[in-house]
């Protein structure tokens, strides 16, 4: 058999194994949807067999009782006790929202049961579709809703006027929210420090780089890394950029700075002139303008409010938490940036 009959079988192994594999993919998709269907349809025919007994308060849990005790043996343990409560609650999450009931459809169980239990129809529906979109595992998923991922976004400081960033592509121009893609605090739990102040940068670099993974997850979408201690030269002096990354949607240059103190006016400077050189000696024809992100252990609103941070479209300041914060500290520290993007707003108008 000579070199062309070998290279032309090669390609049909190839062929045939991606075939099988895009095979096996649909067959997946498709029993998922019918699962994820029919769990629906049984939570929508408990409640209405609920509704039915509403006069007593205990048959409810009879009706799940007695589906566990009858369709456990017949169909395993997927249909426990406490499974069917997940699949009734299921059905009552969706049952007024064709919205998220489209993508819920498209997601597997294990997803969907840590999805519904988030209050919020609009949180729901952001992490139906980052999950998605972003292909998250249920690993994942689970961290990101745990740390409010989806608050957090919210609670960026880009949410007033400056989050609208013009992004230039094949001539066109198209206005992108940067509140995606810059959060307020950053949860950096798995870097395994101590609190501020008992760390220090270059600890905190270290661990980032060694689990970039997961701190490309806690970023967002479209960010890739670039490098660590990034050399920018002019004719007399070198500067090195703690990380710098590439986002490809925003089509952009974003630089990292890590301070594990309380961030200063020398601080905001600093990124200022990074961001500025970096637009400069290393910005790309067709790349957008570069973004700097100062990520501090401690922020003061009076030195962000007085500083150039205050109006610029490429500079943001974002606490960071090397632990899992507590669902209460956490909302408070998410309402105090919102009711400090609040005044500032009152205050320009």
């Amino acid at each position: 058999m000579n070199t062309m009959q070998n290279n032309q079988l090669d390609k049909l192994v190839g062929d045939v194994r991606t075939l099988l594999s895009q095979a096996r993919q649909a067959t997946a998709r498709a029993i998922n949807t019918a699962m994820v269907t029919t769990y629906w349809m049984i939570g929508q025919r408990i409640v209405v067999e609920e509704q039915k007994g509403s006069d007593r308060a205990d048959y409810g849990a009879y009706i799940l009782k007695r589906l566990s005790k009858e369709l456990t043996p017949e169909f395993g343990n997927g249909f426990s006790y406490a499974n069917l409560k997940n699949m009734r609650q299921f059905y009552k999450t969706y049952a007024n929202d064709e919205k998220g009931y489209t993508l819920c459809s498209q997601l597997g169980w294990s997803h969907n049961r840590l999805i519904m239990r988030v209050e919020s129809e609009d949180a729901r529906h952001y992490y139906l579709k980052e999950a998605l979109e972003e292909g998250w595992s249920v690993r994942a998923l689970e961290r990101n809703i745990e740390s409010h991922y989806y608050q957090r976004m919210l609670a960026a400081p880009s949410v007033d006027e400056k989050c609208n960033v013009a992004l230039h592509n094949n001539n066109e121009t198209v206005a992108m929210d940067v509140k995606s893609f810059v959060k307020d605090p950053y949860v950096l739990e798995f870097v395994g420090l101590p609190p501020y102040p008992d760390h220090k940068e270059s600890q905190l670099e270290a661990a980032l780089t060694d689990n970039m993974q997961q701190f490309l997850l806690e970023l967002g979408k479209g960010f890739s890394f670039v490098g660590r201690q990034y050399r920018i030269s002019t004719e007399t002096s070198h500067f090195y950029i703690d990380l710098v990354f590439y986002n490809y949607i925003l089509k952009c240059f974003v630089l990292v700075d890590l301070k594990a103190k309380k961030l200063t006016h020398r601080d905001i400077g600093q990124m200022d002139m990074y961001v500025r050189m970096f637009d400069d000696l290393k910005r790309n024809e067709g790349d957008n303008p570069t973004i700097g992100i100062l990520m501090c252990a401690e922020k003061e609103e009076t030195v962000v409010k007085y500083s150039v941070l205050n109006g610029s479209q490429q500079l943001f300041a974002a606490k960071y938490l090397p632990y899992m914060p507590t669902e209460e500290e956490l909302r408070n520290m998410i309402e105090n940036n919102v009711r400090l993007l609040e005044n500032g707003k009152e205050e320009k108008e």
